[in-house]
């Protein structure tokens, strides 16, 4: 029988950081100024996580980060450094060079990067903390030399960044893992770090999966895919993270056995008893989510393909509970359940992706803003992504556009 003790297991693979803290640490202020904080005062935990996440064996490595790079603007984040330096990181000092405060960050941590990716220690997986997509390029030599790559984003990241990658760190999946990393500090010993959403774990969550059969077994039919994740997440909210190591709810839910039955088909996604319902039973396929405008901007902005009825349940509910939390995240959290609870499901990474859009256009979400005025200024950062992706719309698509991303509300 094989030795499956730690001695004979395979070495952890040899990885690279490299973290443009000002892109990050402002993201991050924006959705949530906590978080902000404990990525800027704390980064030996949710680098610890990282390196621990694809494993479930508490202390136990998968990937050694031999290079730890992080490029700051000594004239503004200087008080941070003591923090990065302690946690192991080579700190870089990038001030700004031009009269638009543009720092070298870029250049500095492009350098390096092609430095590390051409040297003799031969690093396997690169991680990228930024949402820069000026790093798109770099991602993609990479990929070229057939290594493996992670970005971590506190913001909006376009489309063919994130694609070039081979895992995305959403700004809310890293934001829990910074509040899981502040939990593990004060919480038990031997609580261990929870898995990264992008990277398998071998975590288990039984209880979330027996609510979800009980829950499933005393449906009176078929229910939404939305409801039944939030049903699971109710029970284990650190399941969300990656799904217990299948990284989507549909992978996760489909291997539950015990005659529950998951089809994404018709949308939004179904969930049954076979033992009392076949596909049959599920609700006629009906058209796409999104007009046909809407599946074209959602290809080419990446914005979420949600139908004009969710667009509006999204900013009505986003309106009624945006003064009761100033945390971007745990907002995001709300108005997906307040979705889910006025039977118009929205998943999380959609509310996350509109909120992030707000934010950018400097929309205060703190109560007081109509659904209508969301939803205008949503519409507004609809449009300058289609113009940024060099998509044109004519005068009749424009007003197609505005209805359905509106939810209806913008006139």
């Amino acid at each position: 029988m094989p030795d499956s003790s730690p001695l004979h297991s395979d070495p952890p693979s040899r990885a690279a950081v490299f973290v443009d803290f000002d892109n990050v640490y402002t993201g991050l202020k924006a959705l949530d100024p906590a978080s902000a904080e404990r990525f800027a005062t704390d980064p030996g935990h949710w680098i610890k996580a990282i390196a621990e996440a694809a494993d479930g064996n508490e202390g136990r490595s998968t990937r050694r980060f031999l290079i730890r790079n992080c490029y700051l603007n000594p004239a503004i984040y200087s008080k941070y450094r003591s923090f990065w330096t302690r946690a192991g990181f080579r700190v870089i000092d990038c001030p700004s060079l031009t009269q638009q405060g543009k720092s070298s960050t870029d250049i500095n941590l492009v350098l390096d990067a092609m430095d590390v990716l051409a040297g003799a220690s031969h690093i396997e997986e690169f991680f990228i903390a930024s949402a820069d997509a000026d790093f798109t390029s770099l991602v993609q030599r990479f990929r070229a030399a057939d290594r493996r790559t992670t970005v971590i984003v506190a913001g909006a990241v376009a489309a063919a960044y994130r694609e070039m990658a081979d895992a995305v760190i959403q700004s809310y999946e890293f934001v829990s893992m910074l509040d899981a990393s502040t939990a593990a500090q004060t919480g038990p010993a031997n609580q261990p770090a929870p898995p990264v959403n992008s990277m398998p774990s071998k975590l288990s969550h039984k209880s979330a999966e027996e609510a979800v059969r009980s829950f499933v077994k005393h449906a009176p039919g078929p229910v939404a895919g939305a409801i039944v994740a939030h049903r699971a997440t109710a029970v284990e909210p650190l399941l969300a993270n990656d799904w217990d190591g299948h990284g989507k709810f549909g992978t996760w839910i489909s291997q539950l056995g015990g005659g529950i039955e998951y089809s994404p088909t018709p949308q939004p996604g179904w969930v049954w008893d076979s033992r009392r319902f076949s596909q049959s039973d599920l609700p006629r396929a009906a058209e796409s989510p999104a007009p046909r405008i809407g599946q074209q901007v959602c290809r080419v902005t990446d914005a979420p393909e949600l139908s004009t009825v969710q667009y509006r349940q999204l900013f009505t509910s986003m309106a009624a509970l945006a003064s009761e939390s100033t945390n971007r995240n745990e907002l995001a959290k709300m108005v997906r359940d307040a979705c889910v609870e006025a039977g118009t499901p929205v998943s999380r990474s959609a509310v996350n992706f509109v909120i992030q859009g707000l934010v950018s256009a400097k929309t205060p979400l703190t109560g007081g803003a109509s659904a209508a005025s969301l939803a205008a200024v949503w519409v507004r950062n609809v449009e300058t992504m289609c113009r940024i992706a060099g998509m044109q719309l004519d005068s009749k698509e424009t007003a197609a556009l505005r209805e359905w991303a509106g939810g209806g509300l913008v006139k």
